[in-house]
């Protein structure tokens, strides 16, 4: 079974704390990190242009939200994996960003050692689907 390469954008306006998401990353086979951005618009610019399979996506930036990045992604053709990584953990942030098209919620503080494996299920779910679809035919 072969598995494509999943391309992730970065969307964080902490050095440190995109620094730190980098590593994960970089050790996930099947992961190329494109692009780490810190504002809105840089994010959907880039989005625009180059799809990614992956955003993770923090919901305060240097200029403007992550709400707005999901408002946007939804209205792009290309389908577009979202996992909310935040340090602004409310019930209504969650609930606000899953109805805008995240799959993930994640507390910075408290959930970040999860991201590894949400990223391979991600990864491994998907080389299930493409592996069953070509024994289908």
């Amino acid at each position: 079974m072969t598995c494509s390469v999943k391309k992730v954008l970065l969307v964080e306006d902490s050095v440190v704390v995109a620094e730190r998401l980098i590593e994960v990353l970089r050790a996930i086979p099947q992961v190329d990190l494109v692009g780490t951005v810190d504002t809105e618009k840089a994010a959907v610019d880039y989005l625009r242009l180059k799809p990614a399979d992956i955003v993770l996506l923090d919901l305060h930036l240097k200029q403007g939200t992550g709400f707005g990045v999901l408002r946007a992604l939804a209205g792009m053709q290309v389908k577009t994996r979202v996992i909310v990584l935040t340090n602004y953990d409310l019930p209504e942030y969650m609930e606000a960003s899953l109805n805008l098209g995240a799959e993930h919620f994640l507390d910075k503080a408290r959930d970040l050692f999860r991201l590894s494996e949400i990223m391979r299920d991600i990864i491994a779910g998907e080389c299930v689907q493409a592996d069953t679809s070509c024994h289908d035919s």
